[in-house]
């Protein structure tokens, strides 16, 4: 009968090198999230989401779901731990993130107090576009909640507060930049006219309707275990079928959904946050794209990551 040989590990402090906790008789199938929570037990303050464990102290984050047997370290493991600040789930984050502009954008449309000419306060704007911008805008912030609620899967990962902060900062701060110019008194509607915004709403619904379609099949992909993965594809909603030609689908309908609101307004802040999140959620579709094809090796060549034959 073969004997357990259990592990002792030793956690330092990345920066000063202080010895912070001896933990004796581990077991070598424990994973790094295991050892998070036994470090937890010894510092009440450091929960396991805000804990770093790295084998070097300028090295990377080990994974939660690594294995201590599995790590290049013998019978005796030193870990270097960084506290990375206060965390928030994902879901928690979304809705700080979506929240906000759905408010602060209503804040504008109705003309509160203080933001125009007094004279102008919870008057209404005669600009027929006006109004359908901010029912495009509230819908798709709503649809947004909506996701974050009852659709999206999010796993046990956090976000730093400060990060959470700089991110709301965005998303509010654009909200309120162009919903006090669509909103403005003296704004100007579309040069031409209903029928530019005709088209842009047509853009606009039916991007929407795609973001949604896609969000929904990601959702409903099967797996069985947290390795068990399939990469996703077009099902018989035919919104769906922009998988045929690239990885993140979502990116595509989300990019689409903004150009149309910025056809529909003519806005320059709009066609700003739209060209900022474009090349943000390249950055994201490239990551995913690239993940994609080295996990599967029967993973279709021809698709590109947000742009169809382009990008």
């Amino acid at each position: 009968m073969s004997r357990t040989i259990f592990f002792e590990v030793e956690i330092l402090d990345s920066k000063t090198k202080e010895q912070l906790c001896f933990l004796d008789k581990v077991e070598p199938h424990s994973s790094v999230g295991d050892i998070k929570s036994l470090f937890h037990k010894s510092y009440p303050k450091w929960y396991p989401a805000r804990q770093a464990l790295r084998l070097d102290p300028k090295g990377k984050a080990l994974r939660n779901d690594d294995l201590l047997q599995n790590l290049p370290v013998g019978t005796s493991a030193t870990l270097y731990f960084r506290d990375l600040g206060p965390q928030l789930g994902w879901t928690m984050v979304f809705l700080a993130e979506y929240i906000g502009p759905l408010l602060i954008y209503l804040l504008f449309y109705f003309r509160v107090p203080y933001i125009y000419n007094h004279k102008y306060t919870l008057t209404s704007s005669s600009h027929h576009v006006v109004n359908l911008a901010c029912a495009c805008h509230s819908f798709h912030y709503i649809k947004r909640l909506f996701e974050t609620i009852f659709v999206h899967r999010f796993s046990n990962g956090t976000m730093p507060l400060r990060a959470t902060v700089r991110n709301c900062a965005y998303y509010w701060g654009f909200a309120a930049w162009l919903a006090y110019y669509i909103n403005h008194p003296l704004y100007t509607p579309p040069s031409y006219g209903k029928t530019q915004v005709r088209y842009a709403l047509i853009i606009f619904v039916l991007c929407e309707a795609g973001n949604f379609s896609v969000h929904w099949s990601l959702n409903s992909l099967k797996c069985e275990g947290a390795k068990c993965r399939r990469f996703p594809n077009p099902s018989k909603n035919p919104f769906t079928w922009l998988f045929f030609f690239v990885s993140c689908p979502n990116y595509t309908y989300e990019v689409g959904a903004w150009v149309g609101l910025s056809i529909m307004t003519q806005c320059v802040p709009v066609a700003l946050f739209t060209f900022l999140g474009f090349i943000q959620m390249s950055i994201w579709a490239k990551g995913k794209h690239k993940t994609y094809t080295r996990e599967f090796k029967d993973y279709p060549n021809f698709r590109m990551p947000i742009l169809p034959f382009i990008l």
